[in-house]
């Protein structure tokens, strides 16, 4: 009689437990399908890339982004005179994304150093220039204003400055060899003058760095 109980008792708990398990699996899901219900831009979203809603964490894409600052202090801290840093891995991944969105480019590599951009793309478009164009104003609008923009269709350069991914601004002669890939990529079309100031590639007039 006790082991017909004891085994009655065991699948009881056995039973039990596997509904348990059952609607804690089913509530984990319905709480990972009501999250993404309500805040769907989690989901594989450009925003994720780029967090210029840093501050805020219940950001979307939709949100204007908004901050103020005095000449004083930075979080209770003097600024004395700290340059502002940019996330270049993050630019890197807006440009390449937006650059393969463009008409009849295929494939796109970026490299973004403290002062360039380096954008080489595989196309199949009948107008190189016109492209070379897209390409170059869509990294510019990513970037501030006094990056140096230069492209390349030749895909073959797209290793060349993939190799530049393990180096820093810190790395030994790093920047003679980005400018002699630099001067392999003015071989293929740059478009337009970005304005009436500067030439192609966003260089100043009178300027001589690259």
């Amino acid at each position: 009689m006790k082991k017909t109980i004891l085994t009655v008792s065991l699948s009881s708990f056995i039973a039990l437990t596997g509904c348990s398990s059952d609607n804690n699996h089913e509530s984990n899901e319905s709480m990972e399908k009501n999250r993404n219900q309500a805040n769907p831009s989690q989901i594989n979203s450009p925003a994720t890339i780029y967090d210029e809603d840093y501050q805020n964490k219940d950001n979307s894409p939709q949100d204007f982004g908004f901050t103020r600052l005095t000449n004083a202090t930075i979080n209770g801290k003097k600024i004395n005179n700290q340059t502002p840093t940019v996330d270049r891995e993050q630019l890197a991944s807006i440009i390449t994304q937006l650059t393969v969105q463009l008409p009849n480019v295929k494939e796109a590599s970026t490299l973004v150093t403290d002062e360039k951009v380096l954008v080489v793309y595989s196309t199949d478009t009948s107008n190189r220039f016109v492209t070379a164009d897209q390409v170059k104003r869509t990294a510019a609008s990513a970037v501030p204003r006094y990056y140096h923009i230069y492209v390349s269709d030749n895909n073959v350069l797209a290793r060349d400055i993939e190799d530049f991914s393990v180096h820093s601004t810190q790395s030994r002669d790093v920047d003679p060899a980005i400018n002699s890939i630099i001067q392999l990529m003015l071989k293929s079309p740059q478009g337009n003058k970005l304005s009436d100031g500067e030439n192609e590639n966003g260089k100043m007039k009178g300027e001589t760095s690259m």
